[in-house]
C-alpha cells in the first residue's frame, strides 16, 4: 500500500542546533533572494541591458530563486517542526524542482556559452544569428526540456508501491524515493530512463567544453578578444565550474559514499547545489560584468535620493 508521508532522517542531526541552522539559513535565504532579485530587476528595467548577455543572466537568476523556492521554505519550517515529514505528493513536487532546477542550470550555462562563442568566434553574424525571437526559443527550450523529462521521470516513479518511509535527507530526491519501493517491483525501467537523461546533460556539458576549447583558442589570437573573454567569459567559467564541482561531487557520494560518513557532511553536500550557486552566481555577475555593477550602483542610488526626498 502507497505510504502517505515520508519521515525525513537527515534532520537528526540538527536536533541540538535548530537554532543556530534556522538563524544561518534564514539569513542565507535572504541574500539568495536579495541578490538575485537585484540582478533581475536591475537588467528587466534597464533597457541597455536588455541583450541576449543580460537576458540570459536574469534568467539564470530567475532559474534560482525557482530551485531555492523548492527547499528553504520547507526547510525552515521542518526546523521549527517537532517531526519532518513530507506527504507523498509533496515529496514528488519537491524531487521535480530540485532536479528541473539543477538540469535547467544546466542548460542555460550551455545557451550562455554557446552565445559567448558566437560573440567571439563569429563577430559578425552575432546579431543576425542570435536574434530576440531565436533567443527566447532557446531559452525556453532550456526549461521546458527539464520539465518534460523529469515530468516523465516522476511519472515513472509515480506507478510504483513503497514500503519504506524513511527518508535519509533533508529533502525528496527521485532516486531516494526510487530505492523506498516494496521489495519484488521492478525499478529497472526508472533506472533506464534515469541514465538517459543523466546522458543527456553529460553531452551538453562536452558540448560547453568544446566551445571553450574553441573560444580559448579563437582568442589567442587577439588582444582584443583575449580582453573580450576574461571580461564576458571569466563569471560563466565561475559558474560553471562550481556547478560541475558540486554535482560531480554529490553524484560520487550517492555512488560510492556509504553509512559510515557523519550525516552532517552528507546534508551539506546534498544542500551544496541549493546555496552556493543561487548565491555566488548574481554575486559574481554584478561584481565582475561592468555594466550590470554600475546599472546597480545606479539603479540603488536612485532609490536612496527618493528615500531621502520622501524624508
Amino acid at each position: 500500500m502507497m505510504n502517505d508521508v515520508f519521515t525525513l532522517s537527515g534532520f537528526n542531526e540538527t536536533v541540538n542546533h535548530r537554532a543556530v541552522v534556522f538563524s544561518l539559513t534564514t539569513l542565507c535565504y535572504s541574500l539568495i533572494l536579495f541578490c538575485n532579485l537585484i540582478i533581475v530587476m536591475t537588467i528587466v528595467l534597464e533597457e541597455t541591458l536588455h541583450e541576449p548577455m543580460y537576458i540570459l543572466v536574469c534568467v539564470n537568476c530567475i532559474n534560482g530563486l525557482y530551485g531555492t523556492a523548492g527547499f528553504y521554505p520547507k526547510f525552515l519550517a521542518d526546523l521549527l517542526s517537532s517531526s519532518q515529514v513530507i506527504s507523498y505528493r509533496g515529496c514528488l513536487c519537491q524531487a521535480f524542482v530540485i532536479y528541473s532546477f539543477v538540469c535547467s542550470d544546466t542548460s542555460l550555462l550551455a545557451l550562455m556559452a554557446y552565445d559567448r562563442y558566437l560573440a567571439i568566434c563569429l563577430p559578425l553574424q552575432y546579431h543576425s544569428i542570435m536574434t530576440k525571437k531565436r533567443l527566447y526559443v532557446l531559452v525556453c527550450m532550456s526549461w521546458l526540456m527539464p520539465f518534460c523529462i523529469f515530468s516523465i521521470n516522476i511519472i515513472l516513479t509515480a506507478r510504483l508501491t513503497f514500503c519504506g518511509t524513511n527518508i535519509q535527507r533533508l529533502f525528496c530526491l527521485n532516486w531516494v524515493i526510487v530505492k523506498l519501493a516494496c521489495p519484488g517491483i521492478s525499478t529497472s525501467i526508472n533506472n533506464i530512463y534515469a541514465l538517459a537523461s543523466l546522458s543527456v546533460y553529460i553531452l551538453l556539458w562536452f558540448f560547453v567544453v568544446w566551445t571553450y576549447i574553441y573560444m580559448i583558442k579563437t582568442c589567442m589570437q587577439s588582444k582584443e578578444d583575449r580582453a573580450k573573454f576574461m571580461q564576458t567569459c571569466i563569471p560563466h567559467l565561475i559558474s560553471l565550474v562550481t556547478l560541475f564541482i558540486i554535482v560531480v561531487s554529490d553524484l560520487m557520494h550517492m555512488r560510492f559514499a556509504t553509512n559510515n560518513l557523519p550525516q552532517s557532511f552528507q546534508n551539506f553536500s546534498s544542500i551544496a547545489v541549493l546555496f552556493i550557486p543561487p548565491l555566488i552566481n548574481p554575486l559574481v555577475y554584478g561584481f565582475k560584468l561592468t555594466k550590470i555593477r554600475h546599472r546597480i550602483f545606479i539603479f540603488t542610488g536612485k532609490r536612496k535620493i527618493l528615500c531621502i526626498k520622501r524624508l
